[in-house]
């Protein structure tokens, strides 16, 4: 279960990491995007739920199910501040600062889970952290105090939605993903309608975009993530979660022909060499918490 826990994971953070360039092709605002992607994905659980005929466990458990349905409509706030910080302060600033929440989650993990910190977990850690910085750090953007704001915020939600969601050890799976999202959607969905309404102008070419980024990347996407964070330590998925931003380099080398310079190469090295050496690296005699 943990083996296959660890490929659904890493599944999910490679389809997550091509989300920024799915949604550069979609000519909408942060919000209408976060909107579409959120009820196509909720949709599609929806759908593949009633197909499966798979047993609910969120009216026996209401306690759970509120922890659930917190981490979901923080997923939703996370996503709406991430956007927002893409436009204001562009994609690599925006990135650093909501690549904060795993550092967030992984501090209060000793409190919240009991969960030992390591020396090896720490040292492949602070690996990972440069690798980001070394990737995202050199774009140049203007700055400014609403696009700091919104990163920093999309990264406190990441880590309430980490927690949260972690502390509903009984609703997991297909049935977790779906409450997620829907709860993800209430949000961004009351949001919008305050903010503009549901009056949305979206070409034709954009629909394909935003059906790859609803129903892949939303909803095969959250389905990986959330039926496989239950099975691993949370100081692993917020070390292995840097591969997201990763993948995001790569994809837009590939596809964008983006450039990749020595110091995103040497990020690169550093993120993977961080997480495996997190990982791989076990002892008895390095616990510090």
């Amino acid at each position: 279960m943990v083996k296959k826990s660890y490929v659904k994971y890493l599944l999910s953070v490679l389809i997550f990491g091509s989300n920024g360039i799915i949604a550069s092709c979609i000519a909408l605002n942060s919000y209408e995007i976060v909107l579409c992607r959120s009820a196509l994905g909720g949709l599609a659980l929806v759908l593949i739920c009633l197909l499966t005929k798979g047993k609910m466990h969120f009216r026996d458990e209401p306690r759970q199910a509120i922890f659930v349905l917190i981490s979901g409509m923080a997923m939703g706030g996370s996503w709406m501040f991430l956007y927002e910080a893409y436009s204001q302060v562009g994609v690599g600033v925006a990135s650093l600062l909501y690549y904060c929440g795993p550092v967030i989650v992984m501090a209060l993990s000793p409190l919240v889970f009991r969960e030992k910190l390591t020396v090896p977990k720490i040292v492949g850690f602070l690996a990972v952290i440069i690798g980001v910085v070394l990737i995202n750090g050199t774009d140049r953007e203007e700055i400014n105090p609403w696009g700091i704001f919104c990163g920093i915020m999309g990264a406190v939600l990441y880590a309430l939605m980490l927690i949260t969601n972690k502390k509903a050890t009984k609703i997991v799976g297909l049935e977790n993903s779906m409450l997620q999202v829907t709860s993800a959607l209430l949000v961004v969905g009351v949001y919008v309608l305050i903010k503009q309404g549901f009056s949305m102008q979206i070409e034709r070419g954009d629909w394909l975009p935003i059906i790859v980024l609803g129903v892949v990347n939303t909803g095969l996407g959250c389905y990986f993530y959330f039926s496989s964070i239950d099975y691993l330590p949370v100081q692993t998925v917020a070390v292995c979660g840097y591969i997201e931003p990763l993948a995001a380099v790569v994809f837009g080398a590939i596809i964008l022909h983006e450039s990749m310079d020595a110091l995103k190469i040497l990020g690169a090295v550093l993120i993977l060499g961080g997480a495996m050496f997190a990982e791989l690296y076990k002892t008895q005699k390095t616990e510090l918490v």
